[in-house]
């Protein structure tokens, strides 16, 4: 399990869960709710880092959302700096997973002082993955009506317990190489909610002029970059392309994952995060 903590800062109070010993990093994920279970993508770096998984505003325990226009990215990033400083952490590591992963590249750009290094995965610089016919977000992918009704159900805050699980469930199948791994990862102790007000915000908003493409150049910190080869949310072209955009960063591509090699390709992941330290 574990440990539950929360912290006060000039911007409201957040909750947030350690584990691991190690240089810090932190963890968090633009429409995900966490608990002391943890979770699947932040576990592997408990083994070299101490790991900050915080829940972001509007998440669980987290600071109220007063306006949806504090979820923008640069707004989280303010959140999370004041969340370091309170900590009394000159610099910390930071690594994100999809949206996480545009978290991470956002604020590899706008603070970089305050970073040793960003990990980020399965995820893109721009909008442009949303257009890409292998994503599921794309009108000429043959999941995407119905990825936009489960999402749309998701958000409806009517719409049953047991119909959130079979909906999660069918959303999450698109995005695994493999059935039996998402059923593996379902016997795992692991959270990741999806909040639903935060995930239309995204999609609807912040996705709309999300593109970092010419600000990459700028980024002198550490940065690993992983993809799935047969990712279905940000086909694999897009870590290639950040990879290309930013200088001396390293790119590792899963071979057999789709969106979540840190559980399809499990192994190979925890190698991947020793490469990182």
């Amino acid at each position: 399990m574990w440990e539950t903590n929360y912290i006060e800062t000039s911007r409201g109070r957040f909750e947030y869960f350690v584990a691991g010993n190690g240089e810090p990093i932190a963890i968090t994920h633009f429409y995900m709710e966490f608990n002391s279970r943890g979770n699947l993508f932040a576990n592997p770096f408990t083994k070299d880092y101490k790991v900050y998984l915080i829940n972001v505003r509007g998440a669980a325990n987290s600071a109220k959302l007063e306006d949806n226009k504090q979820l923008s990215l640069k707004e989280i990033i303010l959140d999370l700096e004041d969340i370091r400083e309170v900590l009394g952490l000159e610099k910390w590591a930071f690594a994100g997973h999809s949206t996480g992963g545009m978290l991470a590249l956002q604020y590899a750009i706008e603070a970089p002082q305050s970073l040793t290094k960003v990990v980020a995965g399965c995820t893109a610089a721009s909008k442009a993955y949303a257009s890409h016919p292998n994503s599921i977000y794309s009108p000429s992918n043959d999941n995407y009506s119905r990825t936009i009704e489960i999402m749309e159900l998701l958000k409806d805050s009517s719409t049953l317990q047991e119909e959130r699980k079979s909906l999660s469930y069918e959303w999450a199948l698109m995005s695994y190489h493999s059935e039996e791994n998402l059923k593996s990862a379902l016997l795992r102790p692991n959270s990741g909610l999806t909040i639903g007000r935060n995930l239309d915000y995204f999609r609807k908003v912040v996705v709309q002029n999300f593109d970092l493409r010419e600000q990459l150049a700028s980024i002198q910190v550490p940065t690993f970059i992983f993809a799935g080869k047969h990712d279905a949310q940000c086909p694999v072209e897009f870590g290639t392309e950040i990879v290309n955009l930013i200088p001396n960063a390293s790119l590792t591509i899963f071979e057999i994952s789709n969106h979540n090699p840190f559980i399809e390709e499990e192994e190979a992941f925890k190698r991947f995060v020793k490469l990182t330290v």
